[in-house]
């Protein structure tokens, strides 16, 4: 478990599978990115999803994404996908993230905002999220 930071990073490498035939990313595969993105940020605050969903009860579902695709990754690029909590509910969180380049002055490749919803594994109705769970997440600005 890490300390909680106002934002996560973490790293994916661009392969071929990931592109389409021109070797750029095809754009629905920036969700799998931001998906694996949240993922590894649960991991580092000291929650498994699958441990969540069998411990717990609870899952976490997608009810709303934007996304905005400034620049194209291509086939091979080593990747930056951010995390951000910027509002917390009482059954919800607002994410913002970005997928950039490292070395890229130009700016984030893909930006996003992602509603998460916390649901009840067996009904999916919304619930609230546990408080050991809201505990290890920053404070919003």
């Amino acid at each position: 478990m890490c300390p909680a930071v106002a934002e996560f990073h973490w790293q994916v490498r661009v392969y071929y599978e990931d592109t389409d035939s021109g070797g750029v990313v095809y754009y629905a595969n920036y969700l799998r990115f931001l998906e694996r993105a949240r993922t590894e940020w649960m991991r580092a605050l000291g929650f498994e999803q699958d441990e969540l969903i069998r411990d717990e009860g609870l899952l976490f579902a997608v009810r709303s994404a934007s996304l905005e695709y400034r620049h194209p990754a291509r086939f091979n690029d080593l990747l930056t996908v951010s995390v951000r909590v910027v509002e917390r509910r009482r059954a919800s969180l607002i994410f913002e993230q970005r997928v950039s380049r490292p070395d890229d002055e130009r700016g984030p490749l893909c930006s996003a905002t992602i509603k998460i919803a916390c649901l009840d594994a067996e009904s999916l109705a919304p619930r609230p999220i546990p408080e050991k769970i809201l505990r290890e997440i920053p404070d919003v600005d």
